[in-house]
């Protein structure tokens, strides 16, 4: 396909987009007017399904089959990012020495560490009842993690970190959403439907499916993110190259060199 074909496809998909675009910005409410008809469905909706975060209940309820496509996005990420990073044949494993650290470092990555990972999961299990959920306890369970790398060195690190558990978790976690959703269809709804028992308002067990689908979202992308850093860091100090050479193994855990 030629150069000027290509701007002409653009051209015309954007003139198109366009379009469509202008169309939808002409039924938006005015700015900073009082009517906000979409955040009141969504409430009154949040409130008729028991649910106490609304975002939860927009995120898991409401719209979930717009949530499971962005949840197969970060596992399509963290797949494609595992097969890039990948050994390859001309590549070996060099164990990395030990690094210095500093006490002050040392002792808060430790105190912090389960501080940490109780916050996470906090956010996790909570999602449906506070601000939170799922993805953002994820996160913090992912990146809490790593403060035994921060406040220690890198083995450390791998021996609290199951790697193969994770690689599995992350792949039944993302499952788990898509099988969710026929739970609907096995009782006659729609799929991803909410048709669970509700329970009590501000209870752990309100909300029907969207805790379980919560759930599943913070162990897919808490184990998504740990894998996912788990090769970029095997590349950064473990993997070598013939090209590489020999690289020090004596940075300093202060300046961020741990190994």
């Amino acid at each position: 396909m030629s150069r000027r074909l290509r701007t002409w496809l653009f051209l015309a998909a954007a003139v198109v987009v366009a379009a469509f675009y202008a169309a939808a910005c002409t039924g938006l409410p005015h700015f900073a007017g009082l009517v906000h008809p979409y955040g009141t469905r969504a409430v009154a909706a949040a409130m008729r399904q028991r649910t106490a975060n609304v975002i939860s209940s927009v995120n898991f309820d409401q719209r979930a089959f717009d949530t499971l496509g962005e949840e197969s996005i970060l596992f399509a990420a963290v797949l494609g990012a595992i097969v890039l990073l990948r050994r390859a044949r001309d590549e070996r494993e060099a164990a990395p020495a030990p690094g210095r650290v500093m006490p002050s470092t040392r002792l808060f990555g430790t105190v912090m560490l389960p501080i940490t990972l109780l916050t996470g999961f906090y956010i996790v299990a909570h999602g449906q009842l506070s601000p939170g959920g799922g993805f953002q306890g994820g996160v913090i369970l992912a990146t809490g993690l790593h403060l035994a790398y921060i406040a220690a060195d890198y083995r450390a690190l791998e021996r609290i970190r199951p790697l193969a558990s994770l690689d599995v978790a992350d792949a039944l976690a993302a499952g788990a959403f898509a099988a969710l959703g026929f739970v609907g269809i096995a009782k006659g709804a729609s799929y991803l439907q909410n048709v669970l028992p509700l329970g009590t308002f501000g209870q752990l067990s309100s909300g029907g499916l969207v805790p379980v689908i919560n759930a599943a979202v913070g162990v897919e992308v808490g184990s998504g993110i740990v894998v996912l850093i788990a090769h970029f860091i095997d590349q950064a100090v473990e993997i070598e190259s013939p090209s590489d050479g020999e690289r020090p193994n004596d940075a300093s855990g202060a300046d961020g060199g741990n190994r």
